[in-house]
C-alpha cells in the first residue's frame, strides 16, 4: 500500500539503464520516468522498452512524469500524445502542472481555464485507467496549500489528486500545515531535504520527514502513496543510495509506528 521509489529526473543526465540499475540496487520499489530526457511523449517505442526493462528487474513503473501546463496556450506536446506514451509505459498516474503562473498573478479567468484543462485531460486519461496528479510546485496553483486546496475543490474530479513535497523557504512548522490543508488529496510524495535551493544529505532531515510522514498519516492509517525521492546531494550514485536507505528505513519506522 505504501510504496518507495524515485523520479528519473534525479539522474537526467544518465541512461535508462543505468537509473534502473542503480534504483533496483538501492532497494527502492520503482521509478517515475520523466517526459524531460528519458522519455519523450510520443516516443513509444522507447515507452515500451522502459517498460519492459524496468519490470524485468521487479520494479514498477510508478508514473509519467509530464511537463504538461494545464490551462497554457500552448504545448511542446498535445496530452494525447502524453496519454498514449504513459500507456505504453504501462504508468497508472501522469504528473501534470496546475498552470504557468503562481496563485496570486492569474486572473479568475485564467484560473477557470487551467481547472477546465486539468478536469478535460482527467477525464481523457481516466478511459484508459490512467490518474491525473498535479504536482506541489512554486510558479503554479498549487503554491500554496490554499490555493492547492482550492483548486482541488474547483476540479472536483475523482481522477485527479496531489503530489506534496516540502515548500523552499517554509519552516517545518508551516510544511506540517500544508499537509494538513491538502491531506487528503495526496497520492504521491517527492522526498529530498533541502536548505533552500542546497541539496543536504537525507540522513540530515530525517527528523523532519519523521514528522511530515506522521502528519501524512489519515486517522492512523497509511494513505495508499509512493514516497519518490527526487534529486540529491551533488547528484552523486554514492549519496543516491545513502538516502534510498533512509527514505526506506524511515518508512519502515512509519509502518511500526502504525502497527504498535
Amino acid at each position: 500500500m505504501i510504496k518507495t521509489g524515485m523520479c528519473s529526473v534525479t539522474f537526467r543526465e544518465e541512461s535508462v539503464d543505468q537509473v534502473i540499475k542503480w534504483t533496483k540496487e538501492s532497494g527502492l520499489d520503482g521509478i517515475e520516468w520523466g517526459a524531460d530526457i528519458h522519455l519523450i511523449p510520443g516516443d513509444l517505442e522507447q515507452a515500451v522498452d522502459i517498460a519492459v526493462k524496468t519490470q524485468k528487474v521487479g520494479l514498477e513503473v510508478m508514473s509519467y512524469g509530464s511537463y504538461y501546463r494545464a490551462g497554457a496556450t500552448q504545448h511542446d506536446y498535445p496530452f494525447t500524445s502524453i496519454l498514449q506514451t504513459a500507456k505504453k509505459l504501462g504508468a497508472p498516474s501522469i504528473r501534470i502542472w496546475a498552470g504557468e503562473a503562481g496563485s496570486d498573478e492569474v486572473t479568475m479567468s485564467e484560473r477557470k481555464q487551467v481547472v477546465e484543462d486539468i478536469q478535460a485531460v482527467a477525464t481523457l486519461a481516466s478511459e484508459v485507467g490512467i490518474e491525473v496528479h498535479l504536482e506541489y510546485h512554486g510558479g503554479t496553483l498549487t503554491d500554496t496549500s490554499d490555493s492547492a486546496k482550492r483548486l482541488m475543490e474547483e476540479v472536483n474530479h475523482s481522477n485527479v489528486a496531489l503530489y506534496w513535497q516540502p515548500a523552499v523557504g517554509l519552516s517545518v512548522e508551516e510544511r506540517l500545515a500544508t499537509i494538513q490543508d491538502v491531506k487528503p488529496f495526496i497520492r504521491h510524495v517527492h522526498v529530498f531535504h533541502w536548505q533552500e535551493y542546497d541539496r543536504l544529505a537525507l540522513s540530515e532531515g530525517v527528523n523532519d520527514w519523521e514528522l511530515y510522514l506522521d502528519q501524512l498519516l489519515l486517522e492512523d492509517q497509511l494513505l495508499n502513496q509512493h514516497f519518490l525521492l527526487e534529486f540529491v546531494k551533488d547528484e552523486d550514485p554514492a549519496q543516491f543510495k545513502q538516502d534510498a536507505h533512509i527514505l526506506t528505513d524511515l518508512i519502515t519506522q512509519l509502518k511500526k509506528r502504525v502497527l504498535l
